[in-house]
């Protein structure tokens, strides 16, 4: 359950509400990702002077040269995310995201599974996240300062990794703290040539799925 918090205008449900039919027209079939995105207030994640936009189906800055993702690329990678390697799997329960940023994406995972961990290297972007997590009652979200290429191998395995900026080939450390039946969303490629992927286990071992083409922040090393 996510604390209520009204908009008006530009940001207000109706406002919600014409994006979510946008999400459904634009290929997006999954309700339970369109449900949790109606939900989600997106002009809390951004700044207030873009808040007029936060319902356009665009991207935006944050600051520190990172973005909140655009709307149909949050539902793309969370829909990849939820459907099961096979069917007679269960939903995944246990996700880590690799990039908090805004906090934007973890809070609509956080309506859908049971535990989100998030990892962030940039301090003041992480600061900010949880001061909206706490304002949004999303008490199932458990943040992290540090590098995300590593992982969080203490609270491994994980039923899902998403990865919300690009690196040039998929962390061999992300995958070994996949459960085996786990699914890996991310970006992957130079900046003009990027690939959103899914990685499942095969007979042959981690093979990859070439979803979409999307442009994403690069994947960085260290913390800040």
């Amino acid at each position: 359950m996510i604390a209520s918090i009204q908009g008006s205008g530009l940001t207000g449900q109706r406002a919600r509400d014409r994006l979510i039919e946008r999400l459904r027209a634009e290929g997006i079939g999954d309700e339970r990702v369109l449900t949790a995105m109606r939900q989600v207030p997106r002009h809390l994640f951004i700044d207030e002077g873009l808040s007029s936009r936060a319902y356009e189906d665009t991207a935006l800055p944050i600051g520190n040269s990172q973005t909140i993702s655009q709307p149909w690329v949050v539902a793309r990678m969370t829909q990849a995310l939820l459907e099961p390697v096979h069917p007679a799997l269960p939903p995944p329960r246990r996700v880590l995201e690799i990039g908090t940023g805004s906090g934007y994406q973890a809070a609509v995972l956080s309506l859908l599974v049971e535990q989100v961990y998030t990892i962030e290297r940039i301090d003041e972007l992480l600061r900010g996240a949880r001061k909206r997590f706490r304002q949004l009652g999303l008490k199932n979200i458990t943040t992290r300062h540090a590098d995300g290429r590593v992982g969080w191998p203490e609270h491994a395995p994980f039923d899902a990794i998403i990865v919300t900026a690009a690196g040039a080939d998929v962390e061999v450390e992300l995958l070994a703290q996949l459960h085996p039946d786990g699914v890996l969303v991310a970006p992957v490629g130079p900046p003009a040539a990027q690939v959103l992927q899914r990685w499942r286990n095969t007979e042959q071992g981690w093979a990859a799925q070439d979803l979409d083409a999307v442009s994403f922040v690069p994947l960085l090393p260290g913390v800040v």
